[in-house]
């Protein structure tokens, strides 16, 4: 009888749990449900403030960095040794849009740092060192002429910050059309554009007149930012002059306002490379028609903060 009773019970705590557990189920598919419906309701609030004429600011960028410090590490060829990377790139924006013009400003820099100090050697450099240097700054200005085509006029300077600023410095100022074909997405394309090339002494640069092409697509989905643009700059007087750079940045949120993030970018500048090759690696006979036009890439990858 007593074993008759407890199998009994048993069963009626399991039948209870059970039921308990479909309840709760239940109640959280019920709040999911409710929660699922505002959300709806504040993206769609939020179309309508995006849509609103005003200002849009914004930023996001990623922190990826490492250090660490040998001592009698005797398995590698410098048993002491000190060695570092630190890298961040911020991507900003601040637009204006109104109904009959807007005035679209961006910010892009990748700076990055790398060390490596051997501490039997008391010759070698044992300071931070820069090696990626991204700097690009532009201010797009249009006035509609249609409900996705505008006029538009263009200033864009790209350079480095920590070596050799503004030796180049580049300045494109021109003037053409703007398409917005889609939200978030924008192609400029300028067929009057001076490309303004700034470099000290002796130099291969020089300036040109040409076409500028920009596309640019900057969005933001739940918790990922990211942002794609390719700047092209197309020179009349020669192929030689022309020159393009892609640039990306990704960035997902993992928890309040850090995450991770992934930078990279690729350009061809002909220029670039024929001065670096005579000017560098001392290849004094070197001209545009033999020297190597390699293409240029970077890439950092590490914590992201949202702005």
């Amino acid at each position: 009888m007593k074993k008759l009773f407890f199998a009994l019970l048993c069963i009626s705590v399991v039948s209870l749990n059970a039921q308990t557990k479909e309840e709760l189920q239940a109640q959280k598919a019920e709040k999911q449900a409710i929660a699922d419906a505002a959300q709806g309701e504040a993206n769609a609030l939020q179309a309508q403030i995006d849509a609103l004429p005003g200002w849009r600011k914004g930023a996001f960028g990623t922190i990826g960095g490492s250090l660490s410090n040998f001592n009698n590490w005797y398995s590698q060829g410098a048993p002491n040794n000190a060695s570092g990377n630190i890298g961040f790139t911020v991507n900003a924006f601040a637009n204006l849009i109104e109904d009959k013009f807007f005035w679209r400003n961006s910010l892009t820099t990748n700076l990055n740092w790398v060390k490596l100090d051997n501490k039997d050697n008391p010759a070698d450099d044992d300071s931070f060192n820069p090696t990626t240097d991204v700097f690009n700054i532009s201010s797009l200005y249009g006035r509609n002429i249609a409900k996705n085509l505008a006029v538009s006029g263009l200033a864009e300077y790209r350079t480095t910050l920590l070596d050799n600023f503004n030796d180049p410095g580049y300045l494109d100022v021109g003037v053409g059309a703007t398409w917005t074909p889609i939200a978030n997405l924008i192609v400029v394309v300028h067929p009057l554009n001076y490309n303004f090339v700034f470099a000290d002494g002796d130099s291969v640069f020089e300036s040109s007149l040409g076409a500028k092409i920009v596309a640019d697509y900057t969005r933001q989905i739940g918790a990922v930012n990211f942002k794609t643009n390719l700047s092209a700059f197309q020179s009349y007087k020669s192929g030689d002059y022309s020159n393009w750079t892609w640039s990306n940045s990704f960035g997902y949120t993992l928890w309040k306002m850090i995450g991770v993030g992934f930078d990279f970018g690729l350009r061809s500048n002909k220029q670039e490379a024929l001065n670096y090759s005579i000017n560098t690696l001392g290849n004094t006979g070197e001209t545009f028609d033999s020297v190597d036009n390699d293409l240029q890439s970077y890439y950092t990858f590490g914590l992201s903060y949202k702005f």
